[in-house]
């Protein structure tokens, strides 16, 4: 009896597209020959292989909503010293291929079924990015509500596209012209209001998940409604 085929094989992608998210962050967008399905928050896996056989991997959340085409958006931030952001940077050019696998993660995803609030620090936004296009796209924006935290504008991931009425940008280090609150970390103040059926998602590095979490309880949210993603020093 032939073996079974794996539910999450390695698949072929092409690099179709590269755009600067900012100085330090690109998305790429890749195009497999079939559709992929996935849901908004999921994340997937690439695969490099040198010449040798040595290989190495490392995951990067989807930034594209479902709409069950067969391209997809990874936006990855360049780590000091990171051998696969490294490479994605600065050496894959599009027409290249890359060996990819997933979607992967059922627990930090969006159904677009119940209310959400999201909150993202710096790299954070990327799966909330997702969830926030999914919730423009089948028109429930209502649903939802993004809290995002960056150190400077030029930090700012989809600066085009992330602004609208659901979505706020806190600076903690330099505000844009116009902006009244003063630079620093999250507080108490900044985070929405949570509604009683909503989940609240947060993501970014463990400190930055620690302290809002904090908050979030400070104001009152169950933790059992806090879904956590954090961005750990090895995900380059």
């Amino acid at each position: 009896m032939a073996d079974a085929a794996p539910r999450n094989p390695w698949k072929t992608a092409t690099v179709v597209g590269i755009r600067p998210e900012t100085p330090r962050a690109k998305t790429l967008r890749l195009k497999f020959e079939q559709p992929v399905e996935h849901m908004a928050g999921q994340y997937f896996i690439v695969r490099l292989t040198a010449p040798d056989g040595y290989t190495a991997q490392r995951s990067y959340s989807c930034a594209s909503p479902p709409d069950g085409s067969n391209e997809l958006e990874l936006t990855i931030e360049l780590l000091d010293g990171g051998e696969v952001s490294t490479y994605l940077h600065n050496v894959v050019e599009a027409g290249d291929e890359l060996d990819v696998r997933g979607p992967i993660g059922l627990w930090f995803v969006w159904n677009g079924d119940h209310p959400a609030c999201m909150i993202g620090g710096g790299s954070g936004v990327v799966p909330l990015m997702a969830m926030l296009r999914y919730a423009r796209t089948t028109g429930k924006s209502d649903l939802v509500r993004l809290l995002v935290s960056v150190r400077s504008p030029a930090d700012l991931y989809y600066a085009d596209e992330l602004p609208g009425p659901e979505t706020t940008v806190i600076y903690t280090r330099q505000n844009p012209p116009g902006v009244n609150r003063a630079s620093g970390r999250l507080r108490m103040t900044d985070v929405p209001e949570v509604a009683d059926d909503a989940t609240v998602y947060v993501c970014g590095s463990p400190d930055f998940c620690d302290s809002v979490t904090d908050l979030l309880i400070g104001n009152g949210v169950l933790a059992e409604r806090i879904r956590v993603e954090r961005f750990g020093p090895t995900g380059d």
